[in-house]
């Protein structure tokens, strides 16, 4: 089996934490998959080099929670000056098919927990959201609109764009709880989330986002084979 890569965004202002945790997340992907699999964070200075030159025939994956600026072009571009021009990158955690089933089921885990049918809970997805790019805001209501299927109600609240987490989270009801809608748990999870539900007076449970998840390593790790299965056939066929 090739090796795997695992990259995040990682959080500049302090890169050292979230480089061990996406290191521990390769570490658990390893141990379910039998195959050797390092990780990375882009504000890491030289992780993302020392993990290329360390496999450079690895596969990439990203865990990141929409397709767009940073996995179409940012991490390709990172991938080129470390010397690997032409690695496979796979698509992204957020877009995993199997994704929205694990949602649902800590949703519905969550609600159970607090007594209340999940069919009857409101939910407040928040994502990250940009005053630039579309991706991470259609990413989730993309997953909204799936979840809204089988729950009562869900909303979406961003943190750099509109409907602001702020607004969005006030006067949800009694039986409201927040995903957040995040592939690590860094500085918006544990400072801008918490900040923006206090200041609505959101009352309800806030989840840990959906990247800590147990379930994530056995995810990443299924989607591992079936790129290599996908891999294999268009080098077969080409």
């Amino acid at each position: 089996m090739r090796p795997a890569l695992i990259v995040a965004h990682g959080q500049p202002s302090a890169p050292a934490p979230q480089q061990a945790a996406i290191e521990g997340l390769a570490a658990a992907v390893a141990a379910l998959s039998g195959r050797r699999v390092l990780g990375a964070t882009l504000a890491m200075p030289g992780a993302l080099d020392q993990a290329v030159a360390a496999a450079p025939d690895a596969m990439v994956y990203p865990m990141f929670m929409a397709a767009g600026w940073f996995t179409g072009t940012e991490l390709p571009r990172r991938l080129a000056a470390a010397g690997a021009p032409g690695m496979d990158i796979l698509p992204p955690f957020g877009l995993d098919p199997t994704l929205p089933e694990l949602c649902l089921l800590k949703i519905s885990q969550a609600a159970i927990a607090c007594g209340w049918d999940p069919h009857q809970v409101t939910l407040l997805l928040i994502a990250h959201g940009s005053q630039r790019a579309r991706g991470s805001a259609q990413g989730a209501e993309a997953m909204a609109e799936l979840l809204r299927m089988r729950l009562g109600r869900v909303v979406t609240g961003f943190i750099e764009e509109a409907p602001f987490l702020v607004d969005a989270a006030r006067d949800l009801g009694p039986r409201a709880l927040a995903l957040p809608f995040f592939a690590t748990e860094a500085e918006h999870v544990t400072d801008d989330i918490p900040t923006g539900l206090a200041q609505a007076g959101f009352a309800g449970p806030c989840l840990p986002p959906i990247g800590l998840a147990s379930e994530v390593p056995g995810l990443i790790a299924a989607a591992l084979r079936r790129a290599d299965a996908a891999i294999a056939s268009r080098r077969a066929e080409a």
